[in-house]
């Protein structure tokens, strides 16, 4: 008895997407929606946030005399 693949939820445009070996673009539905995603990492409209650091360590980390 072979059950039905999980549907998700495409993370571009909200659709159903099956989670299986036969959909090459999961977890997205289709092709387009994971090559938009990909564009979006690459003009960096997606973005890891990152704490700026002057390379110093902070007062409270330095040793006391």
């Amino acid at each position: 008895m072979s059950s039905a693949p999980p549907k998700v939820t495409c993370p571009q445009c909200g659709g159903e997407s099956l989670w299986s070996p036969e959909n090459k673009s999961r977890p997205f539905c289709c092709e387009r929606c994971k090559l938009i995603d990909l564009g979006c990492w690459a003009d960096e409209t997606y973005r890891v946030p990152v704490q700026e650091s002057d390379g110093l360590p902070d007062d409270d980390a330095l040793p006391r005399a």
